[in-house]
Order: C-alpha cells, then structure tokens, then sequence
C-alpha cells in the first residue's frame, strides 16, 4: 500500500518573474524548475507515489517533464485552480484513499533537503495532526499603515517563518479542504481552522521561495551545494 502521498503544488503563473510562461517552467540550472522537487521527492524513501499540481494547459509538459527526469512515482497530473486552496483541493483528490499521509510540497521552492521530508513526518506517529517546517523569525517585525508610518512593533518571540513540504494525516486534510470554501496561504492554517493540531519543527534556510527574478538567480547560486537524496 502507498501510504505517503506528496502533493506538489506547481500551478502558479509566476507573473513577477515576467518570463511568459508559468514559474514551475521558468529555467533554473538549465531546466524547468518543476524537475528539481519531482526528482527530490523521488529519491525520497519516505514518499510512495506523487501528484503534480500544474498551470492549465501544462499537464502535458509536465507528465513528459516526469517521464523524462524518470520520476516514475508521479502518478497523476492535474490542473491548478484559481486560489492555492482549489489547487491542493484537486491535487489531493487524486491522492489515493488507502493513503494514509499527505505531504504538500510547493514547488517553488525546489531546493528540498531529504532530511526535511523526515522532519515533517515523524510528528504525525505521535498524535499530531499535521506538521511544518519553519524557522525563528530573527528580524524585528514592524506593522505599518498604508503611508508607511509605523503603527506598532510587534513581539517576534515565537514567531517563525513557515515553509513547505507540510505534512498531514490524509483523512485530516481531506476534511479541512472539504470544509473550507476561501483561500488560506498554507494548508497548515485549514487544518488549524477546524481544531487540529499542528507542529513546528525546523526548517532549512535552503527552502528560498522563488517569487522574482533575483529570486531564482539566488536558488540557482545554492544549487550546487545542496545534495540530493543519491549524492
């Protein structure tokens, strides 16, 4: 039975890239950037099967993108829908309902360490619900009005900065994404919305999002000095 599922959110448009085509496609070392998390998880040991999550229109691509990396794990591809939520929605619909847990990887940040995935997984066989990897907010955090006058300083102490893959217990996600009709910016906060419980544990700093431009010239400078699973 394939009990761990990842879910890999790639259908974001990437229109701050300003590259004409979808982020999960934009070229990072050369290649698309969806191939540096699909071949990540992959090689994971503690992943059994995949489901893509890509822009409409760029299923196709992204099955042969698989095919061509030989990431035969991936088992379906779907198109993204207009909010994040939507996307993992009809990601985890294809997730099989023998699976026992989900791992929702966005693709945007491709630099996956392996040990990270095993991070995620192991508070789940201790009663939580779900977990993150994050790290402690380092930075004075200010709120500010729209002129840009500072309206307070806030308390950073226990504040982190959430990253993914997140992982949750299949039935548990399922529900929050059945339940839940806006967007969240995780799917930790569906989860929390319904009462479930979620942990922190810690993150990498190597899980840089690629939003710009300068964005991806930065991953692809740390691309040579993250091994992958068979370095």
């Amino acid at each position: 039975m394939s009990a761990t599922w990842a879910v890999v959110v790639a259908a974001g448009r990437g229109d701050r890239l300003g590259l004409g085509r979808p982020k999960a496609f934009a070229k990072l070392n050369g290649r698309p950037l969806l191939a540096e998390s699909l071949e990540r998880l992959e090689a994971s040991d503690w992943v059994d099967a995949i489901v893509v999550v890509a822009p409409e229109e760029w299923e196709e691509p992204s099955i042969l993108l698989a095919e061509e990396i030989g990431a035969g794990k991936v088992t379906a591809c779907v198109p993204g829908g207009a909010t994040r939520t939507e996307s993992v929605r009809s990601g985890v619909a294809e997730v099989s309902p023998e699976a026992l847990v989900v791992l929702v990887h966005d693709a945007a940040r491709p630099l996956l360490p392996p040990e990270v995935v095993e991070r995620v997984l192991e508070p789940l066989g201790e009663g939580w619900d779900g977990a993150v990897p994050a790290l402690p907010i380092a930075d004075t955090l200010k709120r500010a009005e729209e002129d840009g006058a500072v309206a307070e300083t806030l308390d950073r102490v226990g504040l982190h900065a959430v990253q993914t893959p997140q992982a949750f217990l299949a039935p548990v996600l399922r529900a929050a994404l059945s339940e839940e009709s806006g967007d969240a910016t995780d799917c930790a906060a569906l989860v929390e919305r319904r009462g479930g419980r979620v942990r922190v544990v810690e993150g990498d700093r190597r899980l840089v999002k690629i939003t710009t431009a300068d964005d991806l010239a930065f991953v692809e400078s740390l691309l040579t000095k993250v091994p992958t699973n068979d370095e």
